[in-house]
């Protein structure tokens, strides 16, 4: 099967079923090769319906996760854009077709190298990757029209949400614990009120340096 096959049967029978029909979402899909942001070893797997193991617990989220979260995020040219746990960079560059600017945070240093690289052979300009702990997100360049977090979390920080736009910023994170989790779109709609609306069911690798709920012994 060649790459461009591959490709199309991922479009095909991976994302349109999981309702990601918005035809700019699905046409970038086929200009960003998510196989240039996938390590050599792997590059066979690329289209397969999984995360991708990334080394030390990390992962790459799965092709139609990433769709379905680019689409609920309603990207446009003006919006300014914050990623947490870029890993290889893949839907950083999705992003920054759809936005005027995205600042992707990398807290491991060898993936954080590794976005840099392939957003550099794929001609994406308009990405800036930081090397850092993501817990606390950005202030410095707030606020942000949308921020993602591409991987899970027990909860989302309040002082991540203080840091979207007031009125349309939205940002979308992969909450709770296994084995299901739920991808959750918040939109701060005045200083201190924010509506937050279940979007899907599913199950990510956790985010490293975001807080975990206390458990409870019995």
């Amino acid at each position: 099967m060649t790459i461009e096959k591959a490709r199309f049967n991922m479009i095909e029978q991976q994302i349109r079923p999981w309702n990601v029909l918005n035809l700019g979402v699905l046409e970038l899909l086929t200009i960003v090769h998510r196989e240039d942001f996938v390590p050599a070893a792997l590059r066979a797997q690329a289209f397969v319906d999984t995360e991708l193991p990334l080394g030390n617990g990390r992962r790459m989220l799965a092709p139609r996760v990433e769709a379905r979260m680019l689409q609920e995020l309603k990207l446009s040219r003006q919006d300014r854009v914050l990623e947490i746990g870029a890993a290889t960079g893949h839907l950083a560059a999705l992003m920054a077709h759809q936005a005027e600017q995205v600042f992707a945070i990398e807290p491991d240093a060898a993936l954080a190298d590794a976005a840099k690289a392939n957003l550099r052979k794929a001609g994406v300009q308009n990405v800036r990757v930081l090397q850092q702990a993501g817990a606390s997100g950005l202030a410095a360049e707030a606020p942000f029209d949308a921020i993602v977090l591409s991987g899970s979390v027990a909860e989302v920080p309040a002082g991540l949400l203080a840091q979207l736009r007031v009125g349309t910023g939205r940002l979308i994170a992969i909450v709770g614990d296994d084995p299901v989790m739920q991808a959750r779109l918040f939109t701060r709609v005045g200083p201190d009120d924010y509506r937050s609306l279940t979007l899907f069911e599913t199950s990510a690798a956790r985010l490293p340096g975001f807080a975990e709920l206390p458990s409870f012994a019995f």
